[in-house]
């Protein structure tokens, strides 16, 4: 793997930033808070252009997130702007960097508001210019108090931009989840605050990138740097989590000048039955446009008439075939056949749910002798016997949506997407095989620990076959060169395929074909982009 992309972490893991900055490498904590404060004022600034007499609202809580907004308000106030801090904290309480920027706030004269009347703050947010919400960080575990939850309605009911400070109040820095409660009688109260933009330090948290809540009240994302040295981040403790965006180096294996098919990799989908044809055909074009070299469809013997008018460039294999006009035990010996004259292999797309498919799923696994993606009802099958992951000596990419995930470990989606990072982490640690959990924001786990979160995508993606595409695209990768880069290069593909796609035809009308035909100029974007770095 020649890089990675930008690095996201847990609240304790920023922590532990900030505390090495100040600790390690002699960064006075002051000065960070004094950089955040900067770069919010910087990020309003972009928000409303020209200053001067522009009337912003600070929501200011008691800890440094607070003091970061006293920061940025004394660097609006100096530019001209006409600026109010609404503090929700008790003043006498205040410590630290926190209480040295509210009393130079104090000094210079700035608007400050202790009252905590809420009645003051909906008139003040009713005719500002721009809301910036430091009222809770990333520290915050648990249901907001309905004082803190009263707030967040206030902002939320806002005429103007808002700018959130670190993570928008209210959301769990970790997972993405909303703390606050769901409903209130003064039908004020709020989940969480949603913001037009999120300006967040150093790196960006967890709970800001993943699928969930913080994701949809995040708005625009800007990072900044406030002064964490590089050498604090390249050596912080705990779990890896990188995010995939166009800024991810790691690029497609090269084709060199004389480079022939054969060295291309070759790949067997075994995929398809009766009415599930497409599954099997949209695997093979996502294997095809990503470069593979070869691509072999093996269906039951009965569709192979069919595969032949579906498919132009791939290869078909008719199998043996059991219940139902679908693989069962009778195609076994045929498939791992086929399968060990590849390099890779995909299994279970279109595959179907008879007994007699379970059985020849679960053990064409357990006697595999290459790199496998298991998908779509071949995950099914293996829901009914998990051991066999572990039996299989080969490497595994599985590649579950919220409802497969949960189906594998006996639960409900609800429950998969709370915390997609450690569901998708540790069934990869458990089962020793990657995890690829799709979504809005796919995450890819590692066993190790290390995972990924994809950037690309598009709601149009949204859509039958999409995923059949992507299993084709990263099982053509591992028949290629069987890394990791490959997978994360796949799944970015995937999604920047369908936002170029959507683009073209809108989220409502684009095909999972649509995407398979706009692989090819995802990957033209991609290395250019890969030139320009160089």
């Amino acid at each position: 793997m020649t890089g990675f992309g930008t690095r996201a972490v847990t609240a304790q893991q920023m922590r532990d930033l900030d505390r090495r900055a100040t600790e390690e490498f002699g960064i006075p904590s002051i000065l960070l808070m004094e950089n955040a404060g900067r770069a919010i004022f910087d990020t309003a600034v972009g928000m409303l252009g020209d200053i001067y007499l522009k009337r912003v609202v600070v929501v200011a809580g008691p800890g440094n997130n607070g003091g970061d907004g006293f920061v940025a308000a004394r660097f609006l106030h100096n530019a001209g702007a006409d600026v109010v801090v609404a503090y929700y904290g008790d003043r006498a309480k205040a410590k630290g960097d926190a209480l040295t920027n509210i009393e130079i706030a104090e000094k210079i004269g700035l608007e400050i508001d202790y009252s905590q009347d809420t009645d003051a703050l909906r008139q003040a947010v009713r005719y500002a210019d721009l809301v910036i919400d430091a009222l809770l960080g990333t520290g915050v575990k648990g249901e907001l108090r309905p004082d803190a939850a009263k707030v967040v309605g206030i902002m939320n009911r806002r005429n103007c931009p808002l700018l959130a400070v670190d993570i928008p109040s209210g959301i769990d820095a970790d997972t993405g989840e909303s703390l606050g409660p769901a409903l209130s009688h003064e039908h004020v109260m709020e989940k969480s605050v949603m913001a037009d933009t999120t300006v967040t330090f150093a790196l960006p948290k967890l709970g800001l990138v993943t699928e969930s809540d913080g994701a949809w009240h995040t708005g625009d994302l800007v990072i900044a740097e406030i002064g964490i040295p590089n050498e604090a981040i390249l050596t912080a403790d705990g779990p890896i989590t990188y995010l995939l965006d166009r800024d991810y180096p790691d690029c497609l294996p090269p084709r060199g000048m004389f480079a022939h098919k054969g060295e291309l990799g070759h790949l067997a989908i075994i995929a398809g039955s009766a009415g599930m044809t497409g599954a099997a055909t949209l695997a093979a074009e996502g294997a095809l446009r990503i470069g593979t070299g070869l691509v072999t469809v093996a269906v039951p013997e009965s569709l192979n008439d069919i595969m032949e008018v579906k498919l132009t460039e791939a290869m078909t294999i008719p199998v043996p075939e059991g219940n139902s006009r679908a693989f069962g035990m009778a195609s076994l010996d045929k498939v791992l056949e086929i399968i060990d004259k590849r390099d890779a292999a995909v299994i279970g797309p279109g595959f179907g749910r008879n007994d007699d498919t379970i059985a020849f799923t679960l053990e064409l696994i357990r006697r595999l002798n290459k790199p496998v993606l298991i998908d779509a009802d071949g995950l099914f099958a293996i829901s009914r016997d998990l051991s066999v992951l572990k039996m299989c000596k080969q490497p595994i990419v599985i590649t579950p949506h919220p409802g497969e995930m949960a189906m594998l470990l006996g639960t409900d989606v609800a429950q998969v997407q709370s915390n997609r990072i450690e569901t998708a982490r540790s069934f990869a640690k458990e089962y020793g095989v990657t995890v690829v959990l799709k979504g809005a924001r796919t995450v890819i786990a590692e066993p190790d620990g290390m995972a990924f979160i994809n950037m690309s995508g598009t709601p149009g993606m949204a859509t039958g076959g999409t995923g059949d595409v992507l299993s084709g695209m990263i099982g053509g990768l591992l028949a290629r060169e069987p890394y990791l880069g490959g997978i994360c290069k796949a799944v970015y593909l995937h999604g920047r395929a369908g936002e170029l796609a959507a683009e073209e035809l809108g989220v409502d009308s684009m095909l999972a074909t649509d995407l398979a035909n706009h692989i090819g100029a995802a990957i033209i974007e991609d290395e250019s982009d890969e030139s320009e770095r160089e």
